[in-house]
């Protein structure tokens, strides 16, 4: 991306990939090559992003396999955050755990009560290989580790707990963009908990 251009405006809108795809719960690869082909995967994050509506979305969303993803997230101050970070590595989540509601690209319609740090720092590179630091409080924060998640092969409904994961998984079944079988979101074995 050119200093100045918008993020996917030479982008393609790309197919967004689904819970219940083997691809979301997978570690993703590093990125090795930083040349023309990262910078329209970046270019695809973003067009791929906005056309959902979302405020962030990683390499694998889109059925990429690479540590890659793109933001476009306020803060609760209402501060924008924009950018890119490839080979992402979380390396501080800390502060006040805050349960609140997040949803997922790639479990289209719902959301559930999560478990996040209001604080979180993110190193990586740009798509130019530039080193990069992230640091994000409050809703932006709950981004960049859900963000960082997806790249680990997690998705938000892995991080939920008792009688919201048993609602999360009966929303998710009788999604009807949903074709699996339970999968990451068969109900825990004990129950309980929040």
């Amino acid at each position: 991306m050119r200093h100045g251009s918008i993020p996917g405006a030479h982008g393609r809108v790309r197919p967004l990939t689904l819970l219940g795809d083997a691809a979301l719960g997978e570690r993703c690869r590093d990125v090795t090559g930083f040349g023309g082909e990262l910078a329209a995967l970046v270019e695809d994050l973003f067009a791929t992003m906005y056309a959902a509506q979302g405020v962030g979305l990683a390499a694998n969303q889109i059925g990429v396999p690479l540590r890659v993803f793109v933001y476009d997230c306020p803060d609760d101050d209402d501060v924008r955050h924009l950018g890119h970070v490839v080979n992402p590595r979380l390396v501080t989540a800390d502060g006040i755990v805050l349960r609140g509601p997040e949803g997922c690209l790639s479990l289209p319609g719902l959301e559930a009560g999560t478990e996040r740090y209001d604080h979180a720092v993110v190193e990586g590179v740009t798509m130019t290989g530039e080193p990069v630091t992230v640091h994000g409080t409050g809703f932006f924060a709950r981004c960049l580790q859900h963000e960082c998640d997806h790249l680990e092969g997690r998705v938000y409904a892995d991080r939920v707990t008792g009688w919201r994961r048993r609602r999360l998984a009966g929303q998710v079944r009788r999604a009807s963009w949903y074709g699996g079988d339970g999968g990451p979101l068969e109900p825990p074995a004990v129950t309980g908990g929040s």
